[in-house]
Parts: C-alpha cells; sequence; structure tokens
C-alpha cells in the first residue's frame, strides 16, 4: 500500500503483530514441586482476542492470566496486549494487593481504550508453599476448580470487566488446593462451541472433557488440553466461530 511518498508493507506489520502476540503467550512459568502450567490458544484469525499468561513473582508464587477482549481482529489483540502489560507492570508495584491490581489495571483500560471496547480478566496467584490460589475473576468466565474426589468448584467473578467502568471494586477470592486438584481456566470460546443442531457444549461438557482425560493424561497437562480440544471438536465437529484458549493448574 501507498500514502504519498511512503510504502506501506501491510502484510509484513501483520506478520509482525502475529509474531508479537504469540510471544505474548509462550509459556513462561515455571513448573515447581507442587504444580504444573499447560495452555492452548486457538484462535479464529492470525490475530486475536484472547490471551493467556504465566509469569513468576518469587520462587514460590507464580501469576496467573486467562483473558477475553470484546470483538475479534486486530482491535481486540491490541486491547489485550495492553491489558496483559498492565498486569505484569501492576504485580511489580501493587504486592499482595490483588484487588488493588485490578483497580489499577481497569483504570488504565478505561482511559486508552474505545467506548465500547473490554476485556474480561481472570488474574491468580498460585503459591507453592501453601498450595493457595489467590484470585480476582473481572467478568470472566468461572474457572471450575476439578478435585481429586471429582467434586466441581466454581471461581466465579468477583468484580466487572476491565476498561467497562471508570472506577470498579473488585473483591479477592482464595482456594486451597490439594494434590490431584485440576484448576482448567477458560474464555468462552471453549464453552459455548455447538454442534449441529446448534446445542452449546457448555461447562458441563468441559467438565466432562476434563474428568474423563484426566486419568489417561501425564503429569505436565499439556494431553490433558489437547484432549479437552479434542472432544470440543468432536462435539462440534471442527466449527469454531470465537477465539478459544483454555488454561491448566495440574496440582501435584
Amino acid at each position: 500500500m501507498t500514502t504519498g511518498d511512503v510504502v506501506v508493507d501491510v502484510s509484513q506489520d501483520w506478520s509482525l503483530a502475529c509474531d508479537v502476540q504469540q510471544r505474548f503467550m509462550q509459556r513462561t512459568g515455571q513448573d515447581t514441586a507442587s504444580v504444573r502450567y499447560s495452555a492452548l490458544c486457538r484462535q479464529v484469525r492470525a490475530l486475536g482476542g484472547d490471551c493467556y499468561d504465566f509469569f513468576p513473582l518469587t520462587q514460590e508464587r507464580t501469576a496467573v492470566v486467562v483473558g477475553d477482549a470484546s470483538g475479534k481482529g486486530l482491535a481486540a489483540a491490541l486491547m489485550m496486549a495492553s491489558v496483559q502489560s498492565s498486569l505484569r507492570t501492576a504485580a511489580g508495584f501493587t504486592g499482595h494487593d490483588l484487588a488493588k491490581l485490578l483497580r489499577v489495571v481497569n483504570g488504565q483500560a478505561y482511559a486508552s481504550s474505545l467506548a465500547d471496547r473490554y476485556a474480561t480478566v481472570f488474574y491468580g496467584v498460585f503459591d507453592g508453599g501453601t498450595r493457595t490460589l489467590r484470585y480476582v475473576n473481572a467478568g470472566h468466565n468461572p474457572p471450575l476448580v476439578l478435585r481429586g474426589d471429582g467434586s466441581v468448584e466454581w471461581l466465579e467473578s468477583t468484580g466487572a470487566p476491565v476498561g467497562m467502568f471508570p472506577d470498579t471494586n473488585y473483591e479477592e477470592g482464595a482456594a486451597r488446593l490439594n494434590p490431584g486438584d485440576l484448576v482448567m481456566m477458560y474464555t468462552d470460546g471453549v464453552t459455548e462451541v455447538t454442534d449441529s443442531s446448534g446445542q452449546e457444549w457448555g461447562e458441563q461438557g468441559l467438565v466432562n472433557a476434563a474428568a474423563a482425560g484426566r486419568p489417561e493424561c501425564s503429569e505436565d497437562g499439556e494431553d490433558l488440553v489437547r484432549m479437552i480440544f479434542r472432544s470440543m471438536d468432536d462435539f462440534s465437529e471442527g466449527r469454531q466461530t470465537d477465539d478459544a484458549t483454555l488454561a491448566v493448574l495440574r496440582v501435584i
């Protein structure tokens, strides 16, 4: 494309943007003696509004993030990249106060985004010493905790999506985890896939797939993530209309 005397290589810029987004979702969290991390993001377009992130805070504490920006394509990808960067930055100066961290990120997102743009975010901190997950859920799909005994708990929303309102208060939740427990964080592109009749796979489909796949999967969780995506694809016959992200913490 030519603008005046300047030649703009749109394809090169687009390729660079795709590469940057993939780098944002590189697996940087460190597995420890008490937890394994695994995740997959499968987008409908080259750029999407979903993200996941794992990054170490201390030797024992690791931050976990799953987010979903409104819309699709470049605009959603830019907003999600901004939110993800804000989370990493705010984690460095808000300390252990997760509610304060999300308030800071929300304020930045609201000030820098368009009126119709927002993002749902689940932000958690896993402490390997106590096997506790502290979290704030900014309007995101409730992650599920699949206990070793087969029971299920949900980590419900504790505040509005970031960027939706200028001032939002968040509450912190906590879940004490045990060896054998799974924490599954996902975007609505996973649970809202439909079969040929229009029926949604839903949260129960995710629970069933995780329960069925857990005994056959290795400790690192990668096999389980792939198996769940295969179950989702079998149900929907490969139809995917929204970005789909799944991140799993496997407590050991």
